[in-house]
């Protein structure tokens, strides 16, 4: 069985959890893969302040928190990011928490979402992502998922608003990058880069 940690990267965004939450009461765990929920909110962690370079050496005297998240990264064997776009970017707290990291994420694959409440879906941050994802050494899969105007398409309690426009295109979007990241993570977890 593989497992792939499916990451809110937003602390703040209630349409964030919208999305999260719909992604989670639609993608179920199967014989072979199982997904683990990560609200980056649950891994408190201060600005990067360790000396060391994570992807050249290991972090001395790391806090609890910081163990955890590291911990909890090296156990999955792939991953979905879901970001929402700040400023053209990805969240600053996001990319402190990838910061931290190093090795656990070598050589897995990795799936982004972004959204947005703009008709941009986010673009700009997935497209910033992608040279971040890959100083990490990880393997970003081709294709980001764009969600636009998303706050017209989820509810709080994670379902898609039926009846809304673009809800059939994320729909079939979304089932195409968890069938993606399932793909792409039991073959490279079954046939390793050595």
């Amino acid at each position: 069985m593989v497992k792939i940690g499916v990451i809110l990267g937003s602390v703040r965004s209630k349409l964030g959890e919208s999305v999260f939450n719909y992604l989670q009461s639609t993608y179920s765990d199967t014989n072979d893969v199982q997904f683990d929920w990560i609200k980056l909110d649950d891994f408190p962690l201060e600005p990067y302040h360790h000396d060391e370079t994570p992807l050249s050496e290991g972090i001395q005297d790391l806090k609890a928190n910081e163990k955890r998240w590291l911990s909890q990264l090296n156990h999955e064997d792939g991953y979905v990011i879901v970001t929402p776009e700040y400023d053209h970017a990805i969240p600053g707290t996001l990319k402190n928490a990838l910061d931290y990291v190093g090795p656990e994420v070598n050589r897995k694959p990795v799936q982004i979402i972004s959204y947005s409440y703009y008709s941009d879906g986010g673009m700009l941050a997935a497209a910033s992502f992608v040279e971040i994802l890959q100083m990490l050494k990880m393997i970003v899969l081709p294709t980001p998922v764009l969600l636009w105007n998303a706050n017209t398409n989820f509810t709080p309690t994670g379902h898609l608003v039926l009846d809304a426009k673009n809800s059939d295109h994320f729909s079939e979007r979304l089932d195409d990058a968890f069938h993606e990241i399932r793909f792409y993570t039991k073959l490279l977890h079954e046939h390793p880069f050595e």
